[in-house]
Parts: C-alpha cells; structure tokens; sequence
C-alpha cells in the first residue's frame, strides 16, 4: 500500500512540473509547459517513442543545443526538423507553450531566438506525433502550426510540399546554418533544386527540374509534392495525375524509416533505415537527384557546387566531394566544399624577380574545367601559343587548351570548376613558382 501510494504521489509530481528536463512521452503539451536545455537532452517523445521534439545537444560543442525534431529510437539519431535556419541556443534555453505565440524559444539570458509562425487563434496545446510532426492546435482542434508545413531540410512520409514551398539544405553534416542549395515547388509548377547566391535569397539555374510546369492544352501544372505513406514521392498536377520521383520502394515504411532529405552538398536522395536495428546501421540511399551534380550544376552568377576556384569531384554514391587545385588553398579551413584562394598575388609587372617565365609556370590537369570562366577564346592556337598568351597575361589564371588549335584563357574567380571525363582538354593553371608541390594528377 506504501509502496502504491509512493508512485501514485511521484506520477501526480511529474504531471504537475512540466519544465523538468527529462524527456516525457505521449502525451499533450499544454500552455506553460517548457523545456529546458541541460547536459542532457530535453524532449517530448511522440506516443510510440519513435521521434522527440525539443533540445538537441551538439557533438561538437556539448554546450550549444538545436530546437530539434529526431528519430529518438535508432543509434544513428538523425534530425528531420530544426527552428530558424538552425540558429544554436546556449545551455539553460527554454523553449515554452504560449498560447498568443505558440512556441518560443527564448536563450539563458532571456532574449527570443524563434518563435513559431503560428496562424491567428489561440493556442491551446500541441503534441508531437508519430509521424514526425510536432503540431500545435486550438481548443477545437483545429490546426495553428505544425512543423510539416514550415520544414528544414527533410520531408517524411504523409507529409506535402504546396507550391512555393522549399527545403533548404544546411551548409554542413554538423554546421545547420542555411546552406547554399535549396529545393522548391515553383508556382508554375516546376519542381526545382538550385543554388542560391548567399546571403541573398537569389536562385540560380535549376541543375534539376521535374518538367512538371503546367503547358496548355498539353498538361496541367504540379500542385503539391507528395510524399506518401507507403514511400513513394512523386508531383501531383492539378488534374490528378503523377509525376512518381520514387520509381519502386525496395522497403516497406513498415519495417523501415522513410526521409527524403536534400543534403549539404545539393543532392536530393530518399533513403531507409531498419526499424529493428543492431545498431551499426547506417542509412541507405533508395535513389537521389541528380545523377552527376559536378555536371548538372552550371551556373553563370554564382560558383557551381563547389566553392569559387574549387574541383567538384563524383564519387561512387553520386555525392561530391570539393579539392582546391595545386597553388590554392581553402579560404575557410574548416569548409571544405567552399572557395579556394591562390597561394600568391599574381603581379602585371616584371619589378618582381625579373621575367614573368621566372616568375610563374604552369600546373597540367586533365578532364578538368571551369565553364563559364572563360573570357577570351583564341583560335587557331597550338598549346605552346596557348602557354605563351596566358603567361603574359596578368588576368589570365587558367588557359584551357582542346580540340588541337582552341585556347580559353580565364580569370579568377573560377566557377563550375568539375571533373568531366568528356572534356577532352588540358586545363594549365598558372602558378608561382615555388608555391606548389609537384604532382602528376589525371582525371579519369
């Protein structure tokens, strides 16, 4: 009887203290209940475990914390939703119920980080669902907010991009500022990925496109992006037929977790995870947009996949990988997708250690161009004129010899700069002599 009272009266306390920082599960957030950011993670669980909604403490630095959305049963604790572009709260954060405001997140210090974008009404509960979607409702049910209709850079199953919605992907695995590719269901219908110009909000060429624009008397225009609950994602057009993007699901979302996600570096891919996992499991991609990013991605005001003066190189999972040529270095460090900068300054004038042929050599790559760089085609030219011209020219940074008598000379920056094994070309990068380690790299 003791022992009954005891946890009668410890379940009546945990009801009545809804900041305390463990998670809770399955039940109805009210007004006034909050979360608080501590050295471990603070949540509230959906009701059959499987996703948490709340602080998500870095690997990276265990006293900076996401306003989250993960799946909460598998080792791998991947986030599918974040709040405001993934902006960091420091530790002792709270995030709080309001009824005018809905969620708000507010720092150590008391100062408002986010608040979610809630409908006009009074907010009277939310609940995190199975489904991934954290809802809040009013107090006839009817929905003010949810994360499904405001995502990040993940879409799960039974969840609908409406037209002029967008996924933006963040700028690293573990960095989720807003990255530099994004995903949208234009208005006319067209499902687009693109890099956009940062930190304006400026899209560039679409390196994908579903086709799915409306064209009169021919089809109709997509009206939402659907992605199911059985996995399937296809465009669905105002007259109800479908575009599928999934063409066949190789496991069932009943024994396996579903997203569709644009990555970091700009490609959209759905994959699948074991439901019942050992734990060393990782995710598999089911299919991914495009098929070669470094190719498909061409734009003419803004750097490509890569950073300015960088290689985009395909790897064997169709995602890819950044390196700064020889006489360049990364202008960031700690981003290696980003621009590289060369090792020297390039000078017009021979008061500088005499000729320019002692001053500057060239680097040979193969299969290797930066499009749209270009600035200058002499033709017919053979290499060695082709040398000559770009070394004595002080904007000329790269000369791109092919076809046996055509020269492209280019100036920095570089854009689009890729691997494309049709290129049929000799790219000569210009460099300093000194400034670089020799090596023979051909690519195939």
């Amino acid at each position: 009887m003791v022992s009954f009272l005891f946890h009668l009266i410890l379940c009546l306390l945990l009801f009545l203290l809804p900041s305390c920082s463990v998670a809770q599960t399955g039940r109805d957030v009210r007004v006034g209940d909050s979360l608080t950011a501590a050295a471990e993670n603070s949540s509230w669980i959906s009701p059959s475990g499987e996703f948490a909604f709340g602080f998500y403490q870095l690997e990276s630095n265990k006293d900076l914390y996401l306003l989250a959305i993960w799946y909460a049963k598998i080792q791998q604790r991947t986030i599918v939703w974040y709040a405001n572009e993934g902006i960091l709260a420091p530790k002792q954060s709270k995030v709080e119920l309001n009824s005018s405001q809905g969620l708000v997140l507010i720092d150590d210090r008391g100062n408002q980080l986010w608040t979610s974008p809630t409908k006009s009404g009074v907010v009277a509960s939310g609940s995190m669902r199975d489904s991934g979607n954290f809802v809040l409702q009013d107090s006839s049910s009817d929905m003010l907010w949810e994360s499904f209709n405001d995502p990040a850079d993940t879409i799960l199953p039974g969840q609908v991009l409406d037209r002029g919605m967008k996924l933006s992907s963040r700028q690293s695995e573990t960095n989720f500022s807003k990255g530099r590719f994004q995903l949208q269901l234009q208005e006319d219908g067209n499902l687009v990925l693109a890099t956009i110009n940062l930190p304006s909000t400026h899209a560039n060429e679409p390196y994908y496109a579903s086709g799915t624009y409306g064209e009169s008397n021919i089809s109709s225009p997509g009206y939402q992006l659907v992605f199911n609950s059985s996995g399937y994602l296809y465009v669905l057009r105002e007259n109800n037929q479908t575009v599928m993007l999934t063409q066949a699901v190789a496991a069932s979302t009943t024994d396996y977790y579903h997203r569709v996600s644009i990555n970091f570096d700009g490609v959209f891919t759905q994959y699948y995870y074991p439901k019942i996992s050992a734990g060393d499991q990782n995710w598999t991609a089911l299919w991914s947009q495009p098929d070669d990013i470094c190719i498909s991605n061409r734009v003419t005001t803004g750097s490509g996949t890569c950073g300015y003066n960088s290689i985009c190189t395909l790897q064997t999972d169709k995602r890819p990988s950044c390196h700064c040529p020889d006489g360049y270095s990364l202008l960031d460090p700690n981003d290696s997708y980003g621009a590289c900068k060369p090792n020297y300054t390039q000078i017009c004038g021979e008061d500088e250690g005499g000729p320019v042929e002692n001053l500057y050599d060239f680097e040979e790559l193969t299969n290797i161009d930066w499009p749209e760089a270009d600035y200058a085609l002499l033709q017919p030219f053979n290499e060695e004129q082709c040398r000559q011209s770009c070394l004595h020219d002080c904007l000329c940074a790269v000369a791109i010899f092919r076809s046996g008598d055509m020269c492209w000379k280019k100036k920095l920056p570089l854009s689009n700069g890729r691997v494309d094994t049709n290129n049929n070309g000799k790219a000569l990068i210009k460099v300093r002599i000194g400034n670089v380690n020799p090596r023979c790299w051909n690519a195939t």
